[in-house]
């Protein structure tokens, strides 16, 4: 899934906890509120883990030479990549949280995608621009799962 796919889905799903969206009127024909994950050890790893590289990320941005910790930044990446990928598929034995399940998907998959953008970069500003696009990704990561989830009225257009 192309890092574009994961960031309109991510945009979408997070445009649907809009104040308008929270504040619509609550019916008997409204589903019941979905259930956060967030507080979930698997979750909150996930969210803790991608908090931390996103830090690294940001310590980076500007520094010629080698990357202090590159190696360990790689291996922790992967980590989460991994964990991400157990959260879809957790998700998906539920039966629950499609949107979520698709966007941890995706990034499991472009976050080694972006690693290798880093790795190869030519010069200081494209190394830069990389570093960019994975500290994006990364914040994506965190949001995806902390935003609340709101429940869909079932009614086109709301």
């Amino acid at each position: 899934m192309s890092c574009d796919a994961i960031a309109l889905s991510a945009m979408l799903w997070l445009a649907s906890a809009s104040p308008e969206a929270a504040a619509a009127p609550k019916t008997s024909t409204l589903a019941s509120a979905p259930v956060s994950v967030a507080q979930e050890p698997l979750f909150a790893d996930i969210v803790g883990r991608a908090g931390a590289l996103k830090a690294q990320v940001e310590a980076w941005k500007g520094v010629t030479g080698d990357l202090p910790g590159f190696e360990g930044f790689k291996s922790r990446l992967g980590e989460l990549a991994a964990l991400d990928m157990k959260a879809n598929k957790l998700l998906a034995e539920r039966g629950t949280d499609g949107d979520l399940k698709c966007i941890l998907r995706g990034i499991a998959q472009d976050l080694p995608v972006r690693l290798a953008e880093v790795e190869t970069a030519a010069d200081a500003k494209a190394r830069d621009n990389a570093l960019r696009e994975m500290g994006w990704l990364l914040r994506d990561n965190v949001e995806v799962i902390t935003t609340p989830p709101v429940v869909s009225s079932g009614v086109a257009g709301t």
